[in-house]
């Protein structure tokens, strides 16, 4: 596309006076103007034009120019030329600020007006699942968890509910498969009636009206895809603006006639593969014994990263989930600081600083259990060394920058 800069004004070349209004497309067509109308023959003659523009005229024609566009010509084409920028970028500011005051701030903004923009996390309240995932789950954002069944899906979102009132905020359940545990939930330590968080338990127990009020047996093809289309179209950008975070829990189906690759699908349509931000696959990986060993009092789970657009994805991590407790933050605070080299192990004895935790991870973790100050300082430095790690693993979002006039004129050289 042409930019067209419509200003009557004459400029001169070495032989007549001309009026025309000029047009460039991109560098190249620039480049070719000012040498079109500069021959090397013409001796250039080198004056001083001073106007508004003068200082980024004199940058633009200092550094490794030819020689022979420093004349009035040229002078005089780059004046008309920064001043035709001006004047499109004032048409610019001013249609920018009519569709800010109509549609609301921040509708339309310049990439690189805001620098970077440093994505807001908050605790999951699993350590190990913030370190695979930079910090945290992202503010504002979509995020879905999906798995097989009695995975620990809903356990995760119970303990991010959970994570949000601590900090004071708001949040919300909506409890679709009618499977929330009130006596659970108080063993996790969830404010009843407190929303920064909202959490669907599950997208495939949302029915749609058309199906509650029809017939079993009727057929609706594709009827959950399209609705949750179009409710992902209205909630992402609400989301974004009101900083709530929006946890999608879903079920696995399998596809029929698959005989090669994953047979695997998630229910709801695909739309949500594309708005969520983070998406999350956790899968239990073995069980937990008790000390004598005639019963399972947990889970080992492992949670992959499987998109994340705020920090690396396909990283992973892995906890346990104890049956009546909920994920072990210990356990969880003693894999994070042998990652982070916070705690170091050497054979089967962990230590930190000066204090010896115990030979073997179960005695390890009865240490910190009994010396919870301790545990809090452990966990406070691996915190901080999944903070400053968030620019390595991409949480730091850079707009692109936009190049200024003077850029402009270093690419024509």
């Amino acid at each position: 596309m042409d930019l067209i800069f419509p200003l009557k004004t004459q400029y001169f070349n070495s032989v007549s006076k001309n009026c025309t209004s000029p047009t460039f497309s991109n560098a190249s067509s620039l480049r070719g103007f000012l040498q079109a109308s500069c021959p090397s023959r013409t001796k250039p003659k080198k004056v001083r034009v001073r106007s508004e523009f003068d200082g980024k005229v004199n940058g633009a024609l200092s550094s490794d120019f030819d020689p022979r566009f420093v004349d009035r010509v040229s002078r005089h084409k780059l004046l008309l030329l920064f001043s035709a920028i001006s004047v499109v970028q004032k048409a610019l500011d001013a249609a920018m600020n009519d569709i800010n005051s109509s549609f609301g701030k921040g509708s339309v903004t310049r990439l690189g007006s805001a620098g970077g923009a440093l994505v807001e996390t908050f605790p999951s309240g699993c350590l190990t699942l913030d370190f695979a995932l930079g910090g945290g789950l992202p503010r504002g954002r979509i995020v879905e968890i999906y798995g097989p069944e009695s995975s620990g899906k809903t356990t995760l979102a119970l303990h991010a509910i959970a994570e949000v009132q601590r900090l004071g905020g708001n949040a919300m359940l909506v409890d679709a498969e009618h499977a929330f545990d009130p006596a659970y939930s108080k063993a996790l330590e969830l404010i009843s009636g407190a929303v920064d968080l909202i959490c669907i338990d599950s997208v495939s127990a949302l029915t749609p009206r058309a199906e509650i009020e029809g017939e079993i047996g009727m057929q609706q093809m594709g009827l959950q895809a399209r609705l949750m289309s179009q409710a992902l179209r209205k909630m992402s950008g609400n989301a974004s603006k009101a900083g709530c975070t929006l946890v999608f829990l879903n079920q696995i189906r399998y596809k029929i006639g698959v005989y090669y690759g994953n047979p695997e699908v998630t229910s709801g349509g695909i739309a949500l593969k594309f708005f969520a931000s983070v998406r999350l696959e956790i899968r239990p990986i073995g069980k937990i014994k008790s000390v004598k060993g005639d019963e399972d009092v947990g889970l080992k789970v492992r949670v992959r990263v499987q998109k994340s657009k705020v920090s690396r994805p396909y990283k992973q991590a892995e906890f346990e989930i104890i049956f009546g407790e909920g994920v072990s933050k210990l356990g969880c605070v003693l894999d994070c600081a042998e990652m982070t080299d916070v705690v170091l192990k050497k054979g089967a004895w962990y230590s930190y600083g000066d204090h010896r935790l115990g030979q073997g991870r179960d005695k390890a973790l009865q240490y910190l259990k009994e010396n919870p100050l301790l545990s809090e300082e452990i966990e406070k430095k691996v915190r901080l060394a999944v903070t400053d790690g968030i620019g390595q693993v991409g949480s730091y979002v850079k707009s692109s920058m936009q190049p200024d006039d003077e850029d402009m004129f270093q690419e024509l050289q």
